[in-house]
């Protein structure tokens, strides 16, 4: 399941987390937050954000 979470802080600093995301499409997915809520002032990728999808093909060869 993809989530955003938007986490405030007692003193009104806001972190977003995104799950379920892989590569680019978490940063996509939550542009239009950060652009409500502001700069960002730091970012932390996650394995998700590295990972690919992997389509694996099979080849099959016909002897002839």
């Amino acid at each position: 399941m993809k989530t955003i979470e938007i986490i405030v802080s007692p003193t009104g600093q806001t972190r977003l987390e995104t799950r379920g995301f892989q590569g680019t499409e978490c940063r996509e997915a939550s542009r239009f937050l950060e652009t409500a809520l502001g700069q960002r002032t730091s970012e932390s990728l996650t394995a998700e954000y590295h990972s690919t999808n992997v389509v694996q093909q099979n080849h099959l060869e016909q002897k002839e």
